[in-house]
């Protein structure tokens, strides 16, 4: 098992364990601000009726962004996090 696959694995367990779903979940993300990386996050919760605020850094060479999503189980919360992973320099927190 990679560590990916682990990581993911515990959180579902944990997501389980403590969150009674359909729950309101929290994203946090920090991402460069050169390209176009704060609109592909929005695309990626664009269905999901997420309230999405950003902030800046001071220095102007992140955007941090929090979502506020709705969801049904682990699974989707985990889903959220994969498709997230494939935007270029995004870091969870």
């Amino acid at each position: 098992m990679s560590d990916k696959e682990a990581f993911y694995s515990k959180l579902k367990e944990r997501l389980d364990k403590t969150t009674k779903f359909p729950a309101e979940y929290l994203y946090k993300f920090i991402v460069p601000s050169t390209g176009n990386r704060i609109n592909e996050i929005k695309e990626l919760f664009k269905n999901a009726s997420a309230k999405i605020t950003t902030n800046a850094s001071k220095t102007g060479k992140y955007i941090s962004a929090s979502i506020r999503v709705e969801l049904t189980s682990s699974d989707e919360v985990i889903s959220y996090y994969k498709s997230a992973e494939k935007i270029e320099g995004i870091i969870s927190l």
